[in-house]
């Protein structure tokens, strides 16, 4: 699918060092894309729905994709999709839950809450790099990823 701008992703990730294999990933994929970065629950519902979702009182786009770990400090993973899908606004948005967790109930929990994918985090570096190149190439070269519109403008 031909795109006229990049794929803007939201990674919620609380490790530097898998969020330096995201962008590697993603830039391996050769895939245009603006990634955000959330390091906790609350600074990825802050990037949703708070200031940041903002710019000068206007309000922003969307994310079109949503990498999400589910063991996060202040807000957990699992409470930051049920508030997405919770949400009128970024409901749409494609989520896929990347994490450590390999726990049957973490699994099922994010699926009844609403993700797209499941992916338990590779130990092996090279094999976590390999997972996320065929993760952006999917979503975002053979998918097609809904148009979210944009937010409605703050009332005063």
């Amino acid at each position: 699918m031909q795109r006229f701008r990049p794929v803007q992703v939201l990674i919620v990730e609380d490790s530097p060092d898998d969020v330096e294999i995201a962008r590697r990933a993603f830039k391996k994929s050769g895939i245009a894309s603006d990634l955000l970065l959330a390091r906790d629950g609350q600074e990825a519902l802050d990037v949703l729905f708070g200031e940041r979702a903002r710019r000068n009182g206007a309000p922003t786009a969307p994310p079109d994709f949503i990498l999400l770990d589910i063991n996060l400090p202040k807000v957990n993973g699992l409470e930051v999709l049920r508030e997405i899908r919770a949400s009128d606004e970024v409901a749409a948005v494609p989520v896929v839950v990347l994490t450590a967790s390999g726990r049957e109930e973490d699994v099922n929990r994010s699926y009844q809450l609403g993700a797209n994918s499941y992916i338990q985090k590779p130990v092996v570096f090279d094999r976590f790099l390999e997972v996320l190149v065929v993760l952006g190439k999917y979503w975002f070269d053979v998918a097609t990823l809904p148009q979210v519109p944009y937010r409605e403008r703050a009332q005063p």
